[in-house]
């Protein structure tokens, strides 16, 4: 396996770095087709729908939707199977993610004015959250935690988990997450009729007021769809990595946390920019020894060989101006000190600093959500949080004093704009000055 080595000081650097960059989001026409009819056949026949979806795509025998369900005693007995390890595991983690985002609750709150008007934002958890959480050969416990989890802290009252179990085969690690984490209600149907179900409700399926959770191109581009109609938390692209070390870790970590991940799939992107030239050969060469020692390692060798590289820069400093252009979903910083990059570092999902810290403990027990912005989407987009289960609400109340001296203002400029109701509406409420 070659991986592609590139120097920022070349003179078609720039180039090389946009096509390395380069993926389209965009479905298949087929697929955006096939999409819209599920969806609208879920909108008008409901749960008969879902049931023959269901049979067809995750080759099931069932007659109802209560054949889906997953009750809550089935959810605890999953959580008894586990081994008492992974438990533990499951346990610790959910506390963690817990801790970290009880900081990101909001409050509302208010101030008055000097004439007695009062402004303040009110905050509101959502009523109904949905959740798509993969099946089959995709079945990730942790993105359980880490949707479900922010939600229940932000307040909101119902969870429902969606997740598809190919010929009824229903994963352990999964229900068990359901069981720690709250959610309230499982249904085991997944694909574009689950989303289907969520944004518009059938008869045994309440309809949510988001939808968020990972899923394959069918559930991505439903999501897309249905957008408007409920929030989504985002259209995620490949997973992605970008490193910046000053050639004092040793090779091998990093090459395993390229490989971390390179092994998701074979459009995930794995990038080390380094300013000290050997370190890269080094690195190299534990790429080439380690690779055929992963499980996942076919996987991994076409993710880093269309689409990871080895980028040689003068500084540190450059480093992360790169850094900035790329806005990866995970930035790893091992650096001697990595406080000192940080204050440069303006755009990147979440950043993990210094040598010990691997972004694998992120995906799973850190605390931070691993759901992150790719794509260089964390220009503009931040993780998923507290913040994206709650609604601000603004308020006003004004005094008599406050409605007179607001309604000047108010009618001056609704009538700039030829809006002569506003302006009335405004100007009724003016006392005169001797009042």
């Amino acid at each position: 396996m070659q991986i592609r080595r590139l120097q920022s000081s070349s003179s078609d650097f720039t180039s090389q770095l946009d096509s390395l960059l380069a993926w389209e989001a965009s479905a298949h026409e087929a697929v955006e087709a096939s999409v819209k009819q599920i969806l609208e056949d879920v909108r008008r026949r409901g749960d008969a729908a879902l049931v023959e979806y269901t049979n067809r795509f995750d080759d099931r025998r069932v007659s109802s939707i209560a054949d889906l369900i997953v009750t809550r005693d089935q959810l605890t007995a999953a959580l008894e199977r586990i081994p008492e390890a992974q438990r533990e595991a499951l346990e610790q983690a959910a506390h963690r993610v817990s801790e970290y985002h009880r900081h990101q609750r909001q409050e509302s709150w208010r101030y008055t004015t000097d004439d007695g008007t009062v402004l303040g934002q009110k905050i509101t958890p959502m009523d109904r959250v949905g959740m798509y959480v993969p099946g089959g050969k995709a079945s990730y416990p942790s993105s359980v935690l880490m949707n479900a989890i922010p939600a229940q802290v932000a307040g909101v009252p119902e969870i429902v988990m969606v997740s598809p179990t190919p010929r009824g085969v229903a994963n352990d690690l999964v229900l068990a997450a359901a069981a720690i984490a709250g959610v309230d209600r499982v249904v085991t149907i997944g694909g574009a009729q689950a989303v289907a179900a969520l944004a518009y409700g059938t008869e045994s399926m309440p309809k949510v007021d988001k939808i968020v959770g990972p899923g394959n191109i069918y559930v991505a581009t439903a999501k897309r769809a249905v957008f408007g109609l409920v929030d989504i938390d985002m259209i995620a692209g490949p997973s992605e990595i970008l490193v910046v070390c000053d050639g004092g870790t040793d090779p091998d970590w990093i090459a395993m946390d390229l490989f971390s991940q390179a092994e998701h799939d074979e459009d995930a992107q794995a990038i080390l920019i380094s300013p000290d030239r050997a370190f890269l050969d080094a690195v190299e060469a534990s790429i080439a020894r380690l690779l055929p020692t992963l499980q996942r390692s076919q996987i991994a060798s076409i993710s880093l060989a269309k689409r990871g590289a080895l980028i040689e820069v003068d500084s540190l400093d450059e480093a992360v101006h790169w850094v900035n252009r790329i806005a990866p979903e995970h930035l790893e910083l091992s650096v001697e000190d990595p406080e000192a990059l940080l204050p440069l570092v303006k755009h990147a999902g979440a950043i993990f600093m210094g040598r010990y810290t691997s972004e694998a403990l992120g995906d799973y027990c850190a605390g931070p959500n691993h759901v992150l912005p790719t794509s260089g989407t964390a220009r503009f987009s931040s993780p998923l949080g507290v913040y994206d289960f709650q609604k601000r609400s603004s308020l006003i109340h004004c005094s008599p004093m406050g409605a007179s001296r607001l309604g000047r203002i108010a009618s001056v400029l609704a009538r700039g704009e030829s809006l002569e109701a506003h302006a009335r509406s405004a100007e009724f409420r003016i006392q005169d000055d001797n009042d």
